[in-house]
């Protein structure tokens, strides 16, 4: 426990504010009021659906010694203090200063470690499974966190999160606390943007960052690209000590250009790049051997997962390796051993059975990409759109799975609380300007099932969007469900003249 004057010291602090008088020892920091213990701090701040001040009163029957809110939440606050000894700080923006004091109580896990960040709209989990797998083939102990969860030294750790992909500060410094406490010695986050404009980062120190590449995703929450690219972009110039940065596309040539050059490394395919892919070749089943030139040395190294792109993610890895300084060469081994679950993740289905690729690609960018990994196949591309999302992407999403597919299978992704119909219709609008032969099919079982029916042996059927997910939103209810399971039942039923 330490005292709120110290975990909010340099915060910026308004009125009223009864730190001054009131400095309380706290032992946790906690943004839900249903995870309040005895000397927990509140942090108070605008939701989706509420403001947190509205559940002061909960949080302080739970044992809270303080509250952190916003000037809007401290006049709810202070009607819930009441005559109580509770401690009030007021600022302008708690989500920053819940950050910094939650990495102040855990003493700044990520400082006494390496830490390594790695973002992009696409390629954030597989680069950092594959920044684990190079840490773990040099001997180092690795804590992970990031879209399918979290990891100590390879094996999965259950954990509270709060979201998707990066927790929210106090379950991150807690995270990497324990990580540290149970003999890690490095660690490897996925970074999105949602963290970096809601302040979950805050507090952490990156010795290395990597940038994978920028796509149109998440317009929903970023009003414009512009936004988008200036949120990733403060993981470089604002928490992290090095930059690597993927400059093959524009918006890594701009970011590139945004950082001094003593603190960048350049990756892709250009003579310029200081870790520079010099040929990619695919190799059976499905996987690539990949050339590289690092600082004026080759290097040759093979992964297990298909897809140009996912060279570049390997070479994006491999960059991160070296610029935290350690053997590159030794780490290169590790990669030919890294699997990510719903990334590029082949379905074997037996003999006499189609080819079958489950991957999370949701965007325009990423569908393309991951059909381009299957040259010389016939594809029968299953795919939908998730809901409460960006709707200008959808048509764009139905034709990049268009121009590649023999057959695109429209179906249901996560509907949300949209009219699934709607969705699928967007997404039809966009298979339609292709040749590709449509069919809709809105339950996704069904969807799958037809999939396999229209594949011939020597066919690949690529079950894009969900991924690694095991569950389906429809309305409020999560139903079960997971691709890979789904595509063994129906395989199956139909091998069996069932379906």
């Amino acid at each position: 426990p330490q005292p709120l004057g110290q975990l909010v010291g340099g915060a910026s602090l308004l009125e009223p504010s009864t730190v001054d008088h009131l400095n309380p020892l706290v032992s946790a920091v906690d943004f839900d009021s249903h995870r309040v213990k005895p000397g927990s701090l509140f942090c108070a701040m605008s939701g989706l659906k509420a403001h947190g001040a509205r559940f002061s009163a909960q949080a302080i029957a739970s044992g809270a010694v303080a509250i952190l809110t916003d000037p809007w939440g401290a006049a709810q606050a202070q009607r819930a203090i009441g005559e109580d000894q509770i401690a009030l700080a007021v600022v302008e923006d708690p989500r920053a200063v819940m950050g910094m004091a939650a990495a102040r109580l855990w003493r700044h896990p990520s400082e006494g470690v390496l830490s390594l960040g790695v973002t992009g709209t696409n390629g954030k989990t597989t680069t950092t499974f594959m920044v684990e797998a190079a840490l773990r083939a040099l001997g180092r102990h690795v804590g992970t966190a990031g879209t399918l969860g979290f990891r100590l030294d390879g094996k999965q750790v259950e954990w509270q999160s709060s979201t998707v992909t990066t927790p929210e500060s106090p379950d991150l410094q807690r995270l990497f606390a324990t990580f540290i406490a149970e003999g890690a010695d490095s660690l490897a986050m996925e970074v999105s943007s949602h963290a970096l404009a809601l302040e979950r980062v805050k507090g952490i120190h990156f010795d290395v960052a990597g940038f994978t590449m920028l796509g149109r995703d998440h317009l929903d929450f970023h009003p414009t690209m512009e936004d988008y690219f200036e949120t990733k972009a403060r993981l470089f110039t604002e928490l992290s000590d090095v930059a690597v940065v993927n400059t093959d596309g524009e918006w890594g040539q701009r970011l590139a250009a945004m950082l001094p050059e003593e603190r960048l490394v350049t990756v892709g395919r250009s003579q310029q790049a200081r870790v520079r892919i010099l040929h990619d070749v695919a190799v059976e089943p499905l996987g690539r051997r990949i050339g590289l030139l690092v600082d004026g040395r080759s290097l040759e190294c093979e992964i297990g997962i298909a897809g140009a792109h996912n060279a570049d993610n390997a070479a994006t890895a491999l960059a991160m390796v070296h610029a935290a300084g350690l053997d590159v060469e030794t780490a290169a081994h590790g990669l030919a051993q890294a699997q990510v679950p719903g990334r590029m993740q082949v379905v074997d289905l037996g003999e006499g059975a189609p080819g079958v690729v489950v991957d999370f690609a949701h965007t325009p960018q990423a569908i393309t990409e991951a059909l381009s990994a299957v040259p010389g196949h016939r594809l029968i591309t299953v795919v939908g759109a998730g809901g409460d999302r960006d709707v200008a992407k959808r048509p764009l999403m139905g034709r990049a799975a268009g121009e590649r597919s023999a057959a695109v299978v429209v179906t249901d992704d996560n509907p949300r609380t949209e009219d699934p119909a709607r969705i699928r219709a967007a997404v039809c609008e966009g298979v339609r300007m292709t040749d590709a032969e449509l069919v809709e099919v809105g339950d996704r079982r069904a969807a799958i099932q037809r999939a396999v029916q229209l594949a011939r042996p020597d066919d690949v059927v690529m079950v894009l969007g969900k991924g690694h997910e095991r569950g389906q939103q429809v309305g409020e209810r999560v139903l079960d469900f997971d691709d890979v399971v789904v595509v063994r039942e129906v395989w199956d039923a139909h091998s069996r003249g069932e379906a």
